[in-house]
């Protein structure tokens, strides 16, 4: 383990799935939005170019809704762990940090704190098998690097 390795991580079926449904939303709703046309069903109204718009929009904003879902992401080294979820990020030094955990039937991966809490990982989702396994050995082994590091200094004092 060197003090330069970077490990990134990031899901991979979710971003899969997010953009097919975002490419998926967009179609239906441009679809929509183009044959909306004429009066309404009961004939009180009618559609303008501004519906046709709107829907679109919709449509456009929707997407952007199921991509935020493609942010997480994790990057750790020798110094600590950097942390992108959905909405929130973090940035944490590995004294902080107790260790990784991944239990059983959990949706993906979290960092247990010292001071108890548990900071989810949502990069490194259980339906990534293999590769959310890859991703905490990789983030375990910084960790423990990180460990040996502090006692070889406590040991050298």
């Amino acid at each position: 383990m060197s003090d330069t390795e970077l490990v990134r991580l990031k899901p991979r079926r979710i971003r899969v799935v997010c953009w097919s449904a975002a490419i998926a939303l967009l179609l239906v709703f441009g679809l929509v939005g183009t044959s909306l046309s004429g009066p309404t069903g009961d004939g009180y109204g009618s559609f303008q170019r501004g519906d046709q718009i709107a829907m679109i929009g919709l449509g456009i904003f929707g997407a952007l809704g199921f991509l935020l879902f493609t942010r997480p992401r994790v990057e750790a080294d020798a110094r600590g762990v950097r942390v992108r979820n959905v909405i929130s990020s973090y940035q944490l030094p590995w004294e902080v940090v107790r260790g990784v955990r991944f239990d059983r039937g959990a949706p993906w991966a979290s960092l247990e704190l010292h001071d108890d809490d548990l900071l989810p990982l949502i990069a490194l989702q259980a339906a990534d098998k293999e590769l959310a396994v890859d991703g905490v050995r990789a983030l375990r082994r910084l960790h423990e690097a990180h460990r040996s590091r502090l006692a070889e200094r406590a040991a050298g004092r």
